[in-house]
């Protein structure tokens, strides 16, 4: 261990580039369980809303934003092969991609809230609180996407203390403006679940507003072209859309597959949801800064492959995989040891224990799914960041299709339409879901295919 420690792309080298990734995820992890915190208290049909609308509109951004995350792996790629001036036209690439998909996010924000929750059947009163966050999350989703691609100029060159001090700033200012629009303070009204989509979108806009400050400079112009670069390249522009559409297809994939859990299991009571609402939030802070060293086994990877290593990319996913799944296993152990302090965390003002006691009950056991599963989530973060790097992304998304339409979808309607199965076939069905997917990645990458895949274009040869 101490040499895997001091090694190339070790366990130090890993922490060094994915530390300020796990936190600038923890930060936006922050953000959305503020956001459940702030809205548990103010009432029980906000927070039971909350969820299912907020999944259904990172569902709609989820495609974009797998899609255009991939400029990462370009500037990544681009640096690792000692080609700096093509960086900032891959930005560029990456912020056209970005404006396009905020005007089809604005249309589906306009025009597609009620009919999604119509068709969800919940009931009225949680139906209308989910429109009203699913509208205004969704038109603000451009706002992430080209904050995304900003950030690949620092990720993707592995400068990722800059990500995490962003992150950290829009999260502050996040636990102020949830509190104040949720609640009311002075001459401001208590806005409910209105007042957390509007604090989280402000909070977005100011860090878009910090990422392009620090981008577009002088400094930053010589080095990397970000201000000449804003020309169209049609040919980067095209091999972005190659790699980046399966990409975005793999990441709507993801998160409809649990949008459509979320959904299924509000028809089968408030109760249900309210549960699983929690459970899924408690291990969303535990989870989501994994995809830290996800993003983190991404660049390194995309570096060595730039740098025609492949060797250096397989021993930066193995120290990543091991980091990981240690994190996974101590927190599934707190899922197991805790879980009621964790749930009491979300119990609305003024109910009485005795009411909130049977989704203390039925969440205690929902978060034992989640630390057995949890591990497996782990190494499938890893060999997906890694598969990713190398620009092996079109397998991922056929992979993604097949088991979220065989064990996600498809079961799901049968048991709960047909045969009334309950909440605990419904997460029987999830874990079996992230067990699969942690295989065929683990068996893809063992396959090694991903060792002689090439993303950027050959460097044009000196005359």
């Amino acid at each position: 261990m101490l040499r895997r420690w001091k090694s190339r792309n070790g366990y130090r080298d890993v922490l060094s580039v994915s530390l300020p990734l796990i936190v600038s995820m923890g930060s936006v992890t922050l953000m959305q369980f503020t956001d459940r915190i702030f809205l548990g208290r103010y009432s029980l049909a906000a927070i039971a809303a909350a969820l299912p609308a907020g999944i259904a509109s990172f569902l709609f951004v989820s495609f974009f934003l797998g899609a255009v995350s991939f400029t990462g792996v370009f500037v990544a790629q681009y640096a690792g092969a000692g080609r700096p001036q093509r960086i900032g036209c891959a930005l560029w690439q990456g912020l056209y991609f970005s404006l396009a998909a905020w005007v089809l996010l604005i249309l589906a924000g306009v025009f597609l809230a009620e009919p999604i929750f119509a068709l969800a059947g919940h009931p009225p009163e949680i139906r209308q609180l989910e429109i009203i966050y699913f509208r205004i999350m969704t038109i603000a989703g451009g706002l992430p996407i080209i904050e995304q691609a900003l950030a690949s100029f620092y990720t993707g060159r592995g400068l990722t203390r800059v990500v995490m001090a962003v992150n950290l700033f829009g999260a502050a200012l996040n636990i102020p403006l949830d509190y104040i629009l949720i609640n009311g303070l002075g001459p401001l009204p208590a806005m409910g679940i209105r007042g957390a989509a509007l604090a989280t979108a402000a909070a977005w806009v100011v860090a878009g507003v910090i990422y392009v400050r620090l981008i577009f400079t002088r400094a930053n112009e010589a080095a990397y072209a970000v201000r000449s670069g804003a020309r169209p390249d049609l040919a980067l522009m095209r091999r972005l859309v190659r790699f980046g559409l399966p990409g975005g297809v793999q990441f709507f994939l993801d998160i409809f597959a649990i949008t459509f859990f979320s959904l299924m299991i509000g028809r089968l009571g408030e109760t249900q949801l309210a549960a699983t609402n929690m459970a899924i939030s408690i291990n969303m802070l535990a989870f989501l800064p994994m995809i830290g060293l996800s993003v983190g086994v991404s660049v390194m990877v995309g570096q060595a492959m730039g740098a025609k290593k492949p060797e250096e990319a397989h021993q930066a996913t193995v120290s990543a995989l091991h980091l990981t799944l240690l994190y996974m296993a101590a927190v599934g152990c707190v899922f197991v040891l805790a879980p009621e302090a964790l749930l009491g965390l979300f119990k609305p003002r003024g109910m009485e224990p005795a009411q909130f006691a049977p989704i203390v009950s039925l969440g205690t056991v929902l978060l034992r799914f989640v630390a057995v599963y949890s591990l497996c989530d782990a190494a499938c973060l890893i060999f997906f960041g890694a598969l990713k790097g190398a620009g092996d992304i079109a397998y991922v998304m056929r992979v993604m299709l097949a088991v979220s339409l065989a064990v996600m979808i498809l079961p799901l309607t049968v048991g709960i339409e047909l045969f009334g199965a309950g909440v605990y076939f419904a997460w029987s069905c999830v874990s079996l879901y992230v067990a699969l997917l942690a295989w065929a990645f683990w068996r893809r990458y063992r396959r090694g295919l991903w060792r002689a895949m090439e993303v950027i274009e050959a460097a044009p040869e000196a005359t």
